[in-house]
């Protein structure tokens, strides 16, 4: 049986999933096929590195640097989110927390990092093989908010964040030869998404990359609709939901300690649900 786990980030809410994967490796909970979008990206390079708790020091320490995010970047780079920061200066070998990609390259499990090509608005499915050494450009990709941050280049190819072109993907795991899934959400699982904010970011990249832009103005419909697939499937028994309560008052680029501490606790605890998912036959 071939059991997946899907991230679907979701920027500073992602802790919620970092308490998640720490529980799996205190548990030693493995999963075939790991899927991250965006923030998830990171979380599941550092699950199958093997690194309990880096992804916590990330979120609740170094996101309150101005050379993480802030004003500045946005203005110096054109980037609220310094990505090269977070994935080669902190990340790389001689970083200040280096991610162990000699583990992460020998773990069996399947590696697949979704991003959104600027150009043409699909989904692009980045895997293990696209990462290498000090080399973790698939996150960045993933991880480029749509003006937020600039698209990230790859070979040539802008790409933004990967949930404008697979905002839930569940249909990808099970694509994959997956027989079950857990999904990781940010938000609890009755939230429905509207594309309010979505739609002014769109505008601003809209005449650069009009596709990319009308993907973005989907976002809200196609996580609505994702979700309302997973929930189907778990009522088969082929999918776990994973979801917090509430947010603690934590969103996308909210940088709130306490919140993302009381997320972090809730993702500990919520993951305990893993144990007999992933026993069942």
């Amino acid at each position: 049986m071939k059991t997946g786990v899907v991230d679907v980030g979701g920027g500073l809410r992602g802790i919620y999933a970092a308490g998640i994967f720490d529980h799996c490796l205190d548990a030693d909970l493995r999963f075939d096929l790991c899927i991250g979008v965006s923030a998830g990206s990171a979380n599941i390079a550092s699950y199958l590195a093997g690194q309990r708790g880096r992804n916590h020091t990330f979120y609740t320490e170094y996101a309150f640097r101005k050379e993480y995010m802030s004003l500045r970047n946005f203005l110096r780079k054109r980037s609220f989110v310094d990505l090269d920061y977070v994935y080669s200066t902190l990340s790389d070998a001689g970083g200040e927390y280096p991610l162990d990609y000699a583990h992460l390259a020998a773990n069996p499990a399947e590696m697949i990092v979704v991003a959104t090509d600027a150009e043409t608005g699909a989904a692009k499915y980045f895997t293990k093989a696209d990462v290498h050494q000090d080399d973790y450009d698939v996150c960045k990709a993933s991880s480029a908010i749509p003006f937020v941050c600039k698209p990230y280049f790859i070979g040539g190819v802008p790409y933004y964040d990967g949930a404008l072109g697979d905002a839930v993907p569940i249909e990808k795991a099970f694509a994959c030869g997956c027989d079950r899934v857990a999904l990781i959400l940010t938000k609890p699982r009755d939230t429905i998404r509207t594309n309010e904010g979505d739609c002014k970011f769109a505008d601003r990249i809209q005449k650069k990359y009009p596709r990319a832009a009308e993907q973005l103005r989907l976002r809200a419909e196609h996580y609505n609709q994702g979700v309302a697939l997973a929930k189907r499937l778990e009522a088969e028994g082929r999918a776990l939901i994973l979801a917090p309560d509430d947010t603690c008052g934590v969103n996308t680029l909210t940088r709130d300690r306490e919140g993302m501490e009381r997320l972090y606790e809730k993702g500990l605890r919520d993951a305990e649900a893993l144990d007999a998912f992933l026993k069942a036959r």
